[in-house]
């Protein structure tokens, strides 16, 4: 075969193949034709997502897909669909206990026999409108009251500006995002914000995937230790989410807590005593059992609080600042549980373990779990 002819023949076809793809998909591109996406609700209700639509296909199936602010990839949900006049109308509603400041951008997807087309974007944040709240906005924090007037604003605001310093400083994180902090003044305005399942000794929560933290303090606390500890600890969550955040593995809620208590108050004397306590009475719970939800009763939970801050402050007396920096850095990049201590220490993980309980002079607790069934 002449090489000029051949080059003229795969030319040819490669230009009529380009042309097909570039006219098939305009086709069903202008089949479909969106309304503006909106978006409704208040605090304490299902949100409702909906947008209009024509289209001369019959629509196969309809989805919405949304990102909250921390989102890589968009979460799809099916919505449902109905006829609207000459066109079509598609609704997703989310429900159950949202907390305030969720934030979503989201947009519609409808899939026909002759392709599928995306509407545009909306967003749409969902706000405790049960209050007026008052923004300050700092470099990194914005502040929000409803109470307390300027002054109290002010002075949490100073406080959580230092907590970021500290925590980014620590942990080597260059950028933090501007994050809000809205700080309730009643308990039970509080806990209905962050829904029915908050226990009763919870004073503060973090949600790094929206970029929003929570706290409970009066006016009157504003000058105190609780406020500064508890402003304090919530943002050296929302830094330390920074430092490890990956698509692979979260690091064990053991070092987010302890290094959140080590720098909002230390490891003070009240969790010696009771890390001590628990060790001599053969109730101390290992670290393998505080990498994910800590205990619900008030006794235990407050030990696994004290013990995280434990073995962060073992670690740190055993290997140094710098080790616990790159612990928590190799989390950031990838590494698992065992690789991440392997980095830090040379030692996997039930290799620390052992050496803190070690250390306090506590015996391995026997694990409990499973059991074979017994016959019949």
């Amino acid at each position: 075969v002449d090489p000029l002819m051949r080059f003229r023949y795969s030319a040819f076809v490669v230009a009529l193949l380009l042309a097909l793809i570039a006219v098939l998909p305009a086709s069903a591109q202008l089949d479909v034709r969106f309304g503006e996406p909106e978006a409704s609700g208040g605090f304490g209700e299902a949100v409702t997502f909906s947008t209009t639509f024509e289209t001369e296909a019959r629509p196969l199936r309809v989805e919405m897909l949304s990102q909250l602010p921390g989102d890589d990839s968009d979460r799809v949900t099916i919505a449902a669909v109905e006829r609207d006049g000459d066109g079509w109308q598609a609704t997703v509603f989310e429900g159950g206990h949202i907390v305030p400041n969720t934030r979503w951008d989201f947009r519609f997807r409808v899939i026909t026999d002759a392709g599928t087309v995306e509407g545009p974007t909306g967003s749409y944040r969902l706000l405790d409108d049960r209050f007026e709240w008052d923004v300050l906005e700092g470099e990194r924090v914005n502040v929000w009251t409803y109470e307390g007037g300027d002054g109290f604003a002010r002075d949490a605001l100073e406080i959580a500006e230092s907590a970021v310093d500290d925590a980014a400083g620590l942990l080597g994180v260059e950028v933090v995002e501007p994050v809000d902090f809205l700080l309730y003044t009643d308990t039970r305005e509080f806990r209905s914000a962050m829904g029915p399942a908050t226990r009763e000794n919870v004073g503060g929560q973090a949600h790094p995937r929206i970029r929003t933290l929570f706290g409970l303090v009066e006016p009157r606390q504003i000058d105190s230790d609780w406020a500064d500890e508890l402003i304090t600890h919530e943002l050296a969550h929302l830094v330390f989410h920074e430092a490890v955040d990956n698509p692979y593995q979260y690091p064990p809620r053991w070092l987010n807590e302890g290094l959140a208590v080590l720098l909002s108050k230390g490891y003070v004397d009240e969790d010696r005593r009771q890390v001590q306590g628990a060790a001599g009475g053969g109730t101390i719970i290992p670290l393998e059992g505080l990498g994910g939800q800590f205990p619900t009763r008030p006794g235990r939970q407050s030990l696994a609080y004290a013990e995280s801050i434990s073995a962060v402050d073992y670690f740190v007396d055993t290997y140094g600042q710098d080790r616990l920096v790159e612990l928590i850095k190799a989390f950031g990049e990838g590494s698992g549980l065992d690789g991440a201590f392997e980095a830090a220490t040379g030692q996997d993980f039930a290799a620390f373990d052992a050496s803190w309980l070690d250390a306090l002079g506590a015996d391995q607790p026997e694990p409990y779990g499973p059991t074979d069934s017994l016959p019949g």
